[in-house]
């Protein structure tokens, strides 16, 4: 098919499914194999290519003085036709071509918008490649054809296999199908696909294949029985095919025969629109079937220009008007004269070249679904709005050496191949074309499903694209809601090799198998996982700890000696009622102080000891609660001063029985005279002060603090008082110690004096318990934890205290409250014992 113009832009299609070599006698020249097997859809390829430069030469604003022609051939779907054809091309031999004899000038051709195959594709552009012949394909997908280095000049617009494999696995990624099985054919369609596919795969990271076969070429019973016994007993659910459809053919046969139902099947653009597997036979089957097709385009006036197809009666012999009978014929089922031999008597019509096309159902009328035709389309303006660039070059800002421009007078291809690179303009549907580095086009694809209608009837309908934009990534669209699952669910299948973990445990990889098939393992303890199908826990903070589903990080739960819990509530209570029965005696002693048993026991000594220990039962106050500087500081300081003041009270009055005594003796005057009241007085007052200078010297050299420990329990913060100096913690016990011992040998020593002038059998009895206490202190309280350690020493002061105030002021209590008779000078003397 040829158009003259003041450039022509070259094509090759597939008119013809077929071709019979001639008989080589090598005697004369060898003639032209014949062509046969008129194909519609290829000769609307070629009808596309004439319509779209009859659209640009009547555009006034692309190339508004340059009249576009064309030169189209047929490959015969033969790699020595086609090739033959593109050097014819370019090289202007053909005689229908008319060429300007000089050096200079237009090319006979300028480029090539072809061919449909990527075999063909790869012979031709690696022979034109070598004089930068820009070639243009519109369906060769073969990634091998974006090397550079081997194919210079060569752009395509339909997208390559690469990106086809990465479009399936975003649909893999979408619907969450991490184990799939691949199939592919074998051939470099196929093998290329699987190479491709698992480097995608294992990088995007976006699952695993659990089975990878090659569909055998031809008749191979067993091998396809091995490969569907294989797809029936594995895991996945998800089937992807890169192969023909005649592999589809026999591979459904023996999944029919076998009832391999409940697969999710997932097609390459090899046999998405294969109409030979829809049917109500297969159906069951591959109902539910997603496919990537290439991208369908409306192209505006097009019927219009396909229904002017006519036979040229008065142009019988040309080529183009050969074609044109044929594909009349094809569509009429009839025969222009003279017919073949028998086809009248055989009641076969002759053609008259009056038929209406739109009078008869074609595919050759149906636009409806335009997707090479499309790619044909863009493929011609890509060209087209590369010489338009090139010519509105302005001298002087050119591109090339001193910036010099192309032009029609001296016109060289490779300016045009540069051109074409830079090419970026959108179609009337709204598609955007330009070429990478590579010479491809922004990818985009369709993806198709195959809905299967109540009526038996299958349609391939639309339901999204994925498509790559400049500086982006693959984006995928889809309507959910349209697409058709031939399950009884109506949802997408789960396909996983193992469930997602869920949050709080981690991916174990099972050994032997692929990343995909995985264990999930609970978190250990104060680690977590927050987020599904997690490969590690992550430790948490030191403050925080992992939560009983391992999931997120909680505050650690902080422990002390509060007033809150039933143990500081039951301190709380005891240090509260010693410091009441303190009061309770304090007020009996004071409302009975001029008794006989209040005098002969050295009632201002009493008093002082009473209030000393209540302020040993309210310092156990200072334990409980949350820890403060000013609490930790004044605990042990009041503790210490507190029961020191106590024991020097008893140390005193031990003292005083003992004077008292000796006094009582002859000679023994003096000594009472010695030890009176202001001595009393002052040696409590001494033996205070050096508690006192023990406790500041430690507060201001190493003071007691507040500290978060985290070493008791992991997910427990305890808040504790440090001692801050352990030594000033000893040297406080041990004065408290000294003066307890002090005073129990005294009392002890004491302890045969007559009952009269003594209590010293009561001191010693309450030195006992004060000392036993606090030698049990000692090994409790260092190997208690936590808040324990301070309920132990809460413990010991309040058991030391009851232990004072029962045994030096109960039996006093006693006598005074219920044997009030004995509460006499005469009972306190013993002279009643004596009458």
């Amino acid at each position: 098919m040829h158009k003259t113009g003041d450039v022509i832009f070259g094509g090759l299609f597939q008119i013809h499914f077929f071709s019979t070599d001639p008989v080589l006698s090598f005697t004369s020249e060898p003639p032209q194999l014949t062509c046969h097997g008129f194909d519609v859809l290829g000769f609307r390829k070629a009808k596309t290519m004439a319509f779209a430069i009859d659209e640009i030469n009547r555009n006034s604003k692309l190339l508004p003085n340059v009249t576009l022609g064309y030169s189209l051939y047929d490959n015969c779907l033969q790699l020595g036709v086609g090739f033959r054809a593109a050097l014819s091309l370019v090289s202007g031999q053909e005689e229908q071509v008319v060429l300007d004899e000089t050096c200079v000038g237009t090319p006979p051709v300028i480029g090539i918008v072809g061919d449909s195959s990527s075999t063909r594709c790869i012979a031709i552009s690696s022979v034109l490649g070598l004089y930068k012949v820009p070639m243009v394909s519109y369906f060769a997908t073969c990634s091998c054809l974006s090397d550079r280095q081997k194919f210079p000049s060569f752009f395509r617009t339909i997208p390559s296999d690469t990106f086809q494999v990465r479009a399936v696995i975003q649909i893999l990624k979408h619907f969450g199908w991490t184990w799939a099985g691949l199939l592919i054919s074998d051939d470099d369609y196929g093998l290329f696909a699987a190479r491709s596919f698992q480097s995608d795969l294992s990088q995007s990271g976006g699952g695993c294949l659990a089975y990878l076969e090659i569909l055998p070429w031809g008749e191979n019973p067993a091998e396809v029985k091995r490969i569907v016994d294989m797809m029936k007993k594995s895991t996945a659910r998800v089937v992807i095919v890169f192969a023909h459809e005649s592999h589809m053919i026999n591979l459904m046969e023996e999944v029919v025969r076998q009832n391999v139902t409940g697969l999710q099947w997932i097609a390459s653009e090899a046999w998405t629109s294969a109409a030979v597997l829809q049917t109500p036979q297969l159906m069951p089957y591959l109902g539910g079937t997603l496919g990537i097709a290439i991208r369908r385009g409306e192209i505006p006036g097009l019927r219009d220009f396909l229904l002017q197809t006519r036979p040229d009666l008065q142009h019988n012999n040309s080529h183009e008007n050969s074609l044109v009978n044929q594909f009349w014929e094809d569509t009429f089922q009839c025969r222009f004269a003279p017919p073949p031999a028998g086809w009248v008597e055989a009641g076969g019509a002759l053609c008259t070249g009056q038929e209406h096309l739109e009078n008869v159902e074609t595919e050759f009328l149906d636009i409806s679904n335009l997707r090479p035709e499309y790619n044909v389309y863009k493929a011609v303006y890509a060209l087209a709005y590369a010489l338009d660039d090139m010519l509105h070059c302005e001298p002087g800002t050119g591109p090339f050496s001193e910036h010099s421009c192309g032009s029609l007078q001296r016109f060289e291809l490779w300016q045009l191949v540069y051109y074409l690179g830079k090419v970026n303009f959108t179609t009337p549907f709204g598609d955007q074309v330009l070429f990478d580095e590579n010479g491809d086009a922004l990818p985009i694809y369709d993806i198709m499903n195959w809905l299967w209608l109540p009526d038996g009837r299958t349609e391939v309908q639309n339901v999204g694209e994925v498509k790559k934009l400049p500086f982006k990534s693959e984006q995928l669209t889809l309507n959910e809601e349209k697409i058709f699952w031939n399950f009884e669910s109506r949802e997408p299948p789960r396909s996983v090799c193992s469930e997602s973990c869920p949050p709080g445990t981690r991916m174990a990889t099972k050994k032997g198998k692929p990343v995909c098939c995985f264990d999930c393992i609970p978190c250990s303890e104060g680690m977590v996982s927050n987020k599904t199908d997690s490969m590690e826990c992550t430790s948490c903070p030191e403050d925080f700890w992992s939560s009983p589903q391992r999931d997120n990080c909680v505050p650690k739960n902080i422990e002390f000696l509060s007033y809150n819990e039933p143990l500081g509530i039951c301190l709380t209570t005891t240090s509260l009622m010693g410091t009441f029965i303190c009061a309770v005696v304090l007020g009996i002693f004071i409302h009975y102080r001029q008794t006989p048993v209040v005098r002969a026991n050295n009632s201002e000594l009493s008093f002082q000891l009473l209030l000393s220990l209540k302020l040993c039962f309210l310092c156990s106050l200072l334990f409980i609660g949350h820890p403060r500087p000013w609490t930790c500081q004044l605990r042990h300081a009041a503790f210490g001063i507190s029961f020191v003041l106590c024991i020097s009270c008893i140390l005193v009055k031990t003292m005083v029985v003992l004077v008292v005594f000796k006094a009582s003796t002859p000679g023994g005057e003096a000594s009472l005279k010695w030890f009176g009241a202001v001595q009393q007085r002052g040696t409590v007052l001494v033996l205070t002060c050096v508690q006192a200078a023990i406790c500041t010297a430690w507060i201001v050299s190493a003071s007691p603090a507040p500290h978060k420990n985290t070493q008791y329990y992991n997910d427990k913060i305890v808040y504790e008082c440090v001692v801050g100096s352990t030594i000033g913690f000893s040297v406080l016990l041990g004065y408290i110690g000294l003066l307890a011992v002090l005073s129990f040998l005294l009392a002890f020593l004491a302890r045969n004096l007559p009952d009269s002038f003594n209590e010293a059998k009561l001191i010693t009895f309450s030195m006992l318990i004060f000392c036993a206490v606090w030698v049990a202190f000692v090994p409790a309280y260092v190997s208690s934890p936590g808040k324990y350690a301070d309920a132990v020493e809460v413990f010991a002061i309040l058991a030391s205290s009851f232990g004072l105030l029962m045994a030096l002021f109960g039996p006093k209590c006693y006598i005074i409250l219920l044997r009030p008779e004995r509460n006499t000078k005469r009972a306190i003397m013993g002279r009643d014992n004596k009458s």
